[in-house]
């Protein structure tokens, strides 16, 4: 039993659950995973996810914010402003002074609000670059958090995302394993008890490493993900058009069916080669 009856989830595609794949096409994520773990099997737990992929943070909280102030939940979860500050040229301090805007009409309401840093992308070849101005606004994150009593969940410091296998092809999003680690982390912060550790060692990985397979990722990486969204940033265009809230109104908590031994051995497949494809 937890202290928690409702809760909202705003932000972007990380909150969305981009990408925890359902069987049925639809992405589950570490919000949803994270509800499932306040709600421990009560029926008059309520939740809802207003999340949308490609949101920057004025949308959130022009949005987004409005309708959890109106709903007024025990807890709101935050992680917005990661699609402003990797525009280039973008002013990390001022997106972070727009933050802050959004949770000090949470923490007024008297709502529990937890936020999440950026994780650290050193070890993502090219997304590397991003690193300084993630660091910058992290430490914006935490000094917001003091200010205005908001819980911190610090993706930074969760050594196990530095694992390639914790991370999407895109190097934007995580795997399922990643957004179950997450959710993990978020229970711990706030207090509630779970059945996992996060922690948790990954598997012993035996795929080969060379700079000619890396080449050639980057290579991939580039056409598939970074060209597409140069030109949808030239366009004035967001993954999120015509997308809408996958949770749009609080409702008790359906946990997802256990996928098939079909299933369970596909989505195995396709870690193993996003796995030798990544450390490669």
């Amino acid at each position: 039993m937890t202290h928690f009856d409702s809760y909202v989830a705003i932000g972007d595609s990380f909150t969305e659950g981009l990408n925890d794949t359902l069987p049925d096409g639809s992405f589950r994520g570490w919000a949803d995973r994270l509800a499932e773990i306040l709600a421990g099997g009560r029926d008059d737990f309520r939740y809802a996810n207003f999340a949308i992929r490609g949101k920057m943070l004025a949308e959130i909280m022009d949005e987004q914010l409005p309708i959890a102030l109106d709903i007024k939940p025990d807890l709101v979860t935050v992680c917005a402003g990661g699609n402003d500050i990797i525009v280039p040229g973008a002013d990390v301090d001022e997106v972070a002074a727009e933050f802050e805007k959004g949770i000090v009409k949470l923490r007024e309401a008297g709502i529990e609000v937890l936020i999440f840093t950026g994780p650290d992308t050193k070890g993502l070849s090219v997304m590397s670059i991003l690193r300084s101005k993630v660091g910058i606004y992290n430490a914006h994150l935490w000094a917001i958090a003091d200010r205005h009593g908001a819980k911190v969940v610090d993706l930074w410091a969760m050594h196990v995302l530095h694992d390639l296998r914790a991370w999407s092809d895109d190097r934007l999003h995580f795997t399922p394993e990643g957004h179950r680690r997450i959710a993990l982390r978020a229970a711990e912060v706030l207090g509630v008890p779970t059945e996992s550790d996060w922690r948790e060692p990954w598997p012993e990985s035996t795929a080969p490493v060379n700079w000619l397979t890396l080449r050639r990722s980057d290579l991939e990486w580039t056409k598939t993900h970074l060209l597409p969204w140069i030109r949808r940033q030239l366009r004035g265009e967001s993954m999120g058009d015509g997308v809408l809230p996958k949770r749009p109104q609080l409702a008790p908590i359906t946990v997802p069916a256990p996928m098939t031994t079909k299933q369970t051995v596909a989505a195995l497949a396709e870690q193993s080669v996003a796995e030798h494809s990544k450390s490669a």
